[in-house]
């Protein structure tokens, strides 16, 4: 190892020393309390890069209801939650003159609901956080197909195809790294918005929020699902869009925010609960039930 890498590791110790020596115990603690959630914000980050949460995104999104669960035998909750938000998508959508045929799927993960778009949309872009899951899902564009493990237990498996329904255009999709709270502002108007379970896990949701007016056209359909798991390690406290208190000591939901926020360019034309069941291992799943609303941007 160089002397100018031996030099570069060494920075934080002797930061820690100096630290130390100059302001004592106290504050000697409190930088090692800012490296260390550093080092946890670092690898928050990167949860969503490694490949077994593609593994697992790959099946939640094209694995049929066998590979999903070998033990649960509920076809409801089994059902593919990206093909569901879809067909809300297009149920909702009312095709006329204005409203571009266009469709926006922000946190698209690994692309299922936006293939699923382009059954009608003439034009569906997919945006993701994770550099991974966009990979995927131009892989998945280009070739049609991406194998992916589906894990049994520890280091064991099964090996599957992610295939795309051949009745699909896919170019009709383009996917591209990407900010929900920071959007390019070329991306344009579209006539459908769909936001699968993203919300709360945005550092800023109402900024998230603020753009949807100016993507949304007028008459266009805005799709939001979402469990409301408000945590601190995603979003910080203070832009939690509900599941705290306020100071009067009335409780806020997320929804009844949503409601008063979008109030002025939404109307609320439905909501359900959508159940996601996604596959950790043969015998661990993640069981969620997702809340859908479904908005109309009005003429305002």
């Amino acid at each position: 190892m160089s002397a100018l890498h031996s030099l570069k590791d060494a920075k934080p110790v002797l930061l820690g020393s100096a630290i130390l020596l100059a302001g004592g115990y106290t504050f000697y603690h409190l930088w090692r309390r800012l490296v260390t959630l550093e080092g946890r914000a670092d690898t928050r980050e990167n949860v969503y890069e490694t490949q077994r949460a593609l593994n697992q995104y790959l099946l939640f999104h094209f694995g049929s209801s066998q590979e999903l669960s070998l033990y649960i035998n509920d076809t409801v909750a089994l059902q593919n939650f990206q093909q569901v938000c879809a067909q809300e998508c297009i149920k909702y959508f009312t095709q006329q003159s204005g409203i571009p045929s266009r469709a926006l799927d922000i946190g698209c993960a690994v692309g299922r609901a936006s293939f699923e778009l382009a059954r009608i949309f003439q034009e569906v872009v997919g945006i993701d956080y994770s550099l991974s899951f966009v990979s995927a899902c131009n892989q998945l564009k280009e070739k049609g197909q991406l194998p992916y493990c589906a894990v049994t237990e520890g280091e064991l498996g099964t090996q599957h195809m992610a295939v795309v329904p051949t009745d699909i255009d896919r170019t009709r999709c383009s996917f591209r790294q990407g900010d929900a709270c920071n959007l390019p502002s070329d991306l344009g108007s579209f006539g459908c918005v769909l936001a699968g379970n993203l919300i709360c896990r945005l550092p800023d949701p109402f900024e998230f929020f603020r753009r949807l007016p100016e993507l949304v056209v007028p008459g266009g359909i805005l799709v939001i699902t979402s469990p409301y798991t408000w945590l601190e390690e995603f979003t910080p406290k203070s832009r939690w869009l509900g599941g705290y208190k306020d100071v009067s000591g009335n409780e806020v939901r997320g929804f009844d925010t949503m409601k008063r926020v979008f109030s002025p360019h939404f109307k609320l034309l439905a909501e359900k609960n959508e159940p996601i069941v996604i596959r950790e291992t043969a015998r661990k799943h993640q069981w969620t039930m997702a809340h859908m609303t479904i908005w109309r941007r009005g003429t305002s």
